[in-house]
């Protein structure tokens, strides 16, 4: 895949966002204040990479860990299981 592909985010101040952000390169969000970059870059993308790594772990270390809740999406592809 080589896409990170967000449909419908409904995470805090987005509204049914639809987003293609391309893997492997540079990218960078911009807009004004309380438009919603942060939420996608760590609310939504990171959230959901950590969640992923979570679920790769024995079930024996995952009772020790926080677990987080998945992003209010209505479908999220492409991101890789991360340590955030």
């Amino acid at each position: 895949m080589n896409h990170i592909v967000i449909k419908g985010a409904r995470e805090n101040n987005l509204k049914n966002i639809d987003i293609e952000i391309p893997r492997n390169k540079i990218v960078c969000l911009v807009g004004v204040s309380g438009s919603g970059k942060s939420t996608i870059a760590f609310d939504i993308i990171a959230r959901e990479g950590e969640r992923q790594y979570f679920e790769s772990l024995p079930s024996y270390a995952r009772r020790y860990l926080h677990k987080n809740n998945r992003p209010e999406v209505d479908e999220i592809k492409g991101v890789s299981a991360s340590i955030v």
